[in-house]
């Protein structure tokens, strides 16, 4: 890492705000920490840190593109050029990406690449027992599985086309493997910043050692965060050379200055860690792109069951009507509901009050609020597991990740109903004595495991809240109506 860091330096990347850091590239604004708990290996605030402020650049000679990589080989560039348009922008990089990888230590991004992950989670790397394993819901999960098979197919399809080009290129057999694509098309998906001259993306040395921060609608400024946009326009008349960066108070992007900048998303105090928000994306497609999920995602969206007619109802597409993180139902899910349940003759009258989400009446807010309840309850009562049985799980799977021997306190039961298969499918006879150690396949399929684990609870949890939420609310109509 410290290599990586004093080549960073050398090709301009840097946390400071001026000059460059001349022996690293890291220690004015960042430091690399390790966050156990919130994404592993990140970046740390060095010194407190105001919000919209530069926290790192990259200059275009840092960043790891498409058009970097050909400029340097010309067998390549030529190579690609002759299978255009057929490649995608995102083959190409990943052909680039391979051929940078299969030079070994002679490769210019040697540092660099040696310090990426040698596996990734996303949702395309599951085997059949961890894609199963979202297997729970008949609605959400048939989702999720129909994601994560189109993705595989979509990555399978690609390799095959590029394959005759990355043979006569030469690449080495190993690298030819279906094994390496997917690793390649992981780093891509996972790490790329967006560039605007190619659609594939950059890959940013440092820059890609951020964790993520979900972005919500929480707009408010605190007062600190109004002294630090005053500070910021108060450099700018200073200096009107620099960048605008009061105007910048997003994450960041590659700039009229010729580089990727970075800012801090909010106020940071020393030692706490740098996020930056990479979009807004529900659970699943964070897992299908970058392979985690957040426990507390307010971009999620939770889909029960529907009839048909109701979602054919309105004007609503059927991918908006899902239930938020708190258990509130969406907007048109409310709205749908509140049409659906009044009748037909009266629709097209009561439709404009409908659309504009009033309270048609405390009787027809009840019915729906209690027909919302029983959804969710007959939802939960189809799933084979409980909130309870999946929590004690994932407890289990991190203790099997994080210890060297198979010696568990788990009961028969839950054995028999999960690790057993687990190994099974695997091939592997457990040995629970002292020296049995999983071996690293196996602890990767855990670590996959424990994401669809996770993610089906987070599933139940939302539905839970949701029926505690509209009892809520019926109880509170039920007085208002006793009172009238």
């Amino acid at each position: 890492m410290e290599a990586l860091l004093r080549w960073a330096a050398e090709l301009g990347v840097s946390d400071s705000p001026s000059a460059p850091s001349p022996s690293s590239c890291l220690g004015r604004s960042l430091l690399i920490a390790d966050f156990p708990d919130a994404g592993g290996r990140g970046l740390a605030a060095a010194r407190d840190l105001r919000r919209g402020e530069l926290v790192l650049r990259a200059p275009r000679a840092a960043l790891l593109t498409s058009d970097r990589v050909m400029d340097d080989d010309h067998r390549i560039a030529s190579s690609v050029a002759s299978h255009l348009p057929r490649l995608s922008s995102v083959q190409t990089l990943i052909i680039c990406l391979l051929s940078e990888v299969g030079k070994g230590k002679s490769s210019n991004w040697y540092l660099y690449l040696s310090q990426l992950p040698s596996y990734y989670t996303i949702l395309a790397t599951f085997n059949d027992f961890e894609t199963e394993a979202l297997q729970l819901t008949t609605f959400q999960v048939d989702e999720a599985i129909w994601v994560a098979q189109k993705a595989l197919r979509g990555i399978r399809s690609d390799w095959e086309e590029a394959t005759p080009l990355m043979k006569g290129l030469g690449f080495k057999p190993k690298l030819l493997m279906f094994k390496s694509w997917i690793w390649a098309f992981a780093t891509v998906s996972s790490r790329t910043l967006h560039i605007a001259w190619d659609d594939a993306g950059c890959l940013c040395p440092i820059g890609d050692l951020f964790n993520y921060a979900a972005p919500n609608d929480d707009n408010s400024s605190t007062d600190e965060d109004r002294d630090d946009m005053m500070h910021q326009e108060t450099n700018k008349m200073l200096d009107q050379t620099d960048f605008d960066s009061s105007e910048k108070l997003t994450d960041g992007g590659y700039e009229d200055v010729n580089e990727y900048r970075l800012y801090a998303r909010k106020r940071y105090r020393k030692g706490e860690q740098v996020l930056l928000a990479y979009g807004t994306y529900t659970n699943l497609e964070l897992l299908e792109h970058y392979g985690f999920l957040l426990g507390e995602n307010p971009n999620e969206k939770i889909y029960i069951p529907l009839d048909l007619d109701l979602c054919m109802i309105g004007s609503w597409p059927r991918d908006s009507l899902y239930i938020l993180p708190n258990g509130h139902p969406s907007f048109a899910l409310l709205c749908a509901l509140r049409l659906w349940t009044t009748p037909r003759n009266r629709r097209k009258a009561l439709s404009h009050q409908i659309y504009s989400g009033s309270l048609l009446s405390v009787e027809n807010e009840l019915e729906i609020l209690k027909w919302l309840v029983k959804k969710c309850k007959e939802t939960l009562q189809q799933l084979p597991t409980t909130i309870e049985f999946d929590d004690n799980l994932l407890v289990l799977l991190c203790k099997l990740q994080n210890r060297t021997s198979c010696i568990t306190e788990m009961n028969r039961s839950i054995f028999e109903q999960e690790f057993a298969p687990f190994f099974r499918f695997h091939g592997f006879k457990l040995d629970c004595s002292i020296h049995s150690k999983l071996p690293v396949r196996l602890l990767r399929s855990l670590e996959r495991w424990g994401l669809a684990v996770q993610w089906r609870c987070n599933y139940k949890r939302t539905l839970t809240k949701c029926i505690v939420h509209c009892k809520s609310l019926v109880h509170e109509l039920s007085l208002q109506q006793n009172q009238q």
